[in-house]
This record gives structure tokens, C-alpha cells and sequence, in this order.
């Protein structure tokens, strides 16, 4: 495995585990949520709201966790994609569109954490090597690292094979 996918491995490691801390937080005491991030409006925080930013944050944890020990999981990898999509969107309507969360640190942290994934993992690279079935021989690691590398000619997304 290269120096980049061990690089992203801690990086998807340390996002996780910072996470989980999140969720805790928010499960303690939902003040949190009011004074760090969703400061425009801090009466809509609730404890209710609070459990589910906290069920939501620790889902993506252990999603983004997985993703850090089986990084070449092409299905996994996209699903830990759409984790730091959907938090990047979350936090943008609430910044721009519900303005309940202005440009603080609290929001502006995991702003740059969803959009520095995306970018630097983004949908078009996947670093993973298409597995076919009953072969055990792996590509070389510069096939790994290029971009749907589909060596095998199986189709991404369905069962046909290309002729």
C-alpha cells in the first residue's frame, strides 16, 4: 500500500475518533451544540436535536473507522464519500440557507475536513483494485492509484463482463 493510502487511512482514523468525541459530547450535554456550532439560533437546540446530531455524527464515525482499516473497499470507500458529502452539504444550509450555524471554528472545522476529503479523495479516484473472482494476483500499485483503474473489464455496477 502506498505512503498516500496510509496517509489517508490515519487521516480517516483520527476524523473517527474525533467524532466519536462529538457524539459523546452531544449525548452529555446539549449546550454544546448551542455554543459551538449552531450559534445563530441557539433556542432551536434541543436535547432531542442533540441525540440525533449525535446518533448521525457516530454512524459516520464508524463508517469513516471502517473505511480507515479497509481502505480498498471500492463500496466503502463511496459510502465514506457520501458521509463527508452530506455533513458538507448539512453545514453549508445551515450556514448559508437556515443560518442557524454562522462561520465559526465549530463550523468551519468540519467544513474543511468534508471538503479536504473530497478533495483529495474525490469520487473520480478510487484507490482500490478491482478483485476478480478466483484470482488471487493483485495489480501492480500503480494501477491501484489511477482513476477506476477496471483492469479486469467487469463493469462497475453490474454483472456483465466487456467482450
Amino acid at each position: 500500500m502506498g505512503r498516500f493510502l496510509n496517509v489517508l487511512r490515519s487521516w480517516l482514523l483520527m476524523v473517527s475518533v474525533i467524532a466519536m468525541g462529538n457524539t459523546v459530547q452531544s449525548f452529555r450535554d446539549h449546550s454544546f451544540l448551542s455554543e459551538k456550532l449552531y450559534t445563530g439560533t441557539p433556542e432551536f437546540v434541543n436535547g432531542l436535536q442533540a441525540r440525533t446530531f449525535g446518533i448521525w455524527t457516530f454512524l459516520s464515525s464508524i463508517i469513516r473507522c471502517a473505511c480507515a482499516i479497509d481502505i480498498q473497499n471500492r463500496t466503502l470507500y463511496h459510502v465514506t464519500l457520501w458521509t463527508f458529502v452530506l455533513a458538507l452539504g448539512h453545514f453549508l444550509s445551515e450556514a448559508f440557507i437556515y443560518k442557524t450555524a454562522p462561520l465559526t471554528i465549530g463550523v468551519m472545522a468540519p467544513l474543511i475536513v468534508a471538503s479536504e476529503f473530497l478533495h483529495r479523495g474525490h469520487a473520480d479516484w478510487v484507490p482500490v483494485h478491482h478483485r476478480v473472482a478466483g484470482s488471487s494476483r493483485r495489480p501492480p500499485e500503480e494501477a491501484q492509484l489511477r482513476p477506476d483503474s477496471n483492469r479486469s473489464g467487469v463493469h462497475l455496477f453490474s454483472n456483465r463482463r466487456e467482450t
